[in-house]
């Protein structure tokens, strides 16, 4: 039986489909093949943990998706999609990892039966569908020709229903309870992969009834000059007075993510991060009351950058990107760009981290907020705790 468990409703993914369509025939596409797991996941509601081999859905112009992957887990599909079981195909497991040939071969005959012809949009710039599948699929298809469609489904899963939002508020709950946890837990001589075990236990035991999912990116937590850089994860290293550490964490509810960053200083903060500290803030503040619908996503980056200028501080990043459903590796919906040159419109129900991390030369600070631009007014944040760097003498 199809739909054991689907997140949302019929109509909800009615919509979803029709959205599609409606870019893929102003793109001229016949078809579109989806590989990004994310992408999947909103369009059917396929969730596993498969996407390190070869699959997909498969959308025309009608009719019900496709899902397409590996025999074994055609069985994960049935448990999980929407669709009736005829609507999922799998491929003999002979394909996997083969020299001889290649899963896209069957995903060719697929087309074939299905009747695809024309221009079919695939997803080149993305983590899941490698050079060798194009090449393979590049040789086996027969009248079909293949568009690069990169993004295409992304952009129609930028506004939010009340249904995303309110996994997305759970989710917040959830990154609230890792920011208190770890900063209760946190002290001068604790190895920090202890403290990690213990984000990790928060972040998947939820907060009530509200389980936790897998995030889309472990947590991030480097200090003192290693938080120079952005992306280190963690080591079996003690926590040392005298060191900034940032945060960079997501609860996680049913794939939905709410990034949420917090820096924490062991000891007395230098002036140089102190006065950082209140610039940064002072960026926040302007930025969220710059994140409003009919404004532009440069808005918020420009409204940021002023205090940060003042104070003397280069950002050469952008900072922020779209949130919500997401799978590793990354929790962004590679959309738009929270950043100078990017000249989209804010809509309602868009929702953004936003992410205006500091790494300096031998320190590295964050304070992040994810955001939700509303009818009106300023953008709402959906965690709530102060906004500041946290201090323990």
């Amino acid at each position: 039986m199809t739909g054991q468990n689907i997140p949302f409703s019929m109509s909800e993914y009615a919509d979803r489909l029709a959205r599609t369509r409606a870019s893929m025939e102003r793109a001229g596409l016949d078809a579109i093949f989806v590989t990004d797991p994310s992408n999947m996941a909103w369009l059917t509601g396929y969730d596993g943990w498969s996407f390190y081999v070869h699959q997909g859905v498969i959308l025309t112009g009608d009719g019900d998706p496709v899902w397409w992957g590996r025999s074994m887990d055609a069985n994960g599909a049935r448990r999980t999609v929407w669709m009736p079981d005829s609507a999922v195909v799998g491929y003999d497991d002979g394909f996997v990892q083969s020299t001889t040939r290649h899963p896209m071969q069957d995903l060719a005959t697929r087309f074939g039966n299905l009747g695809i012809k024309g221009r079919v949009g695939i997803e080149m710039e993305n983590y899941y569908y490698s050079a060798k599948a194009h090449d393979a699929l590049t040789c086996a298809v027969d009248g079909v020709e293949l568009v690069d469609a990169t993004g295409l489904v992304n952009w129609q899963r930028g506004i939010k229903s009340q249904a995303e939002l309110g996994f997305m508020r759970k989710a917040a709950r959830i990154s609230e309870k890792l920011v208190d946890g770890w900063l209760e837990r946190v002290e001068p001589g604790i190895p920090k992969n202890l403290i990690v075990a213990e984000i990790m236990r928060d972040a998947v035991t939820g907060v009530g009834d509200d389980w936790g999912d897998y995030p889309a990116i472990v947590p991030l937590l480097p200090s003192g000059a290693d938080a120079v850089a952005p992306h280190l994860t963690w080591d079996g290293r003690p926590f040392q007075t005298g060191e900034a550490t940032f945060f960079e964490l997501s609860g996680c509810y049913r794939r939905y993510h709410a990034p949420f960053c917090r820096t924490l200083y062991l000891g007395t903060p230098p002036d140089d991060i102190r006065r950082a500290e209140a610039a940064l803030v002072e960026g926040l503040e302007a930025g969220l009351d710059a994140a409003r619908a009919g404004n532009r996503a440069c808005d918020i980056a420009n409204a940021l950058a002023g205090p940060l200028e003042r104070a003397g501080i280069e950002r050469g990043a952008r900072c922020g990107y779209p949130v919500g459903l997401s799978y590793p590796p990354d929790w962004g919906e590679r959309t738009i760009s929270l950043r100078a040159e990017d000249q989209t419109i804010l809509q309602p129900g868009m929702t953004f981290h936003f992410m205006p991390g500091l790494w300096m030369k031998d320190w590295g600070l964050e304070i992040t907020e994810t955001i939700l631009i509303g009818e009106s007014g300023p953008a709402e944040t959906l965690c709530n705790r102060p906004r500041k760097l946290f201090v323990k003498s």
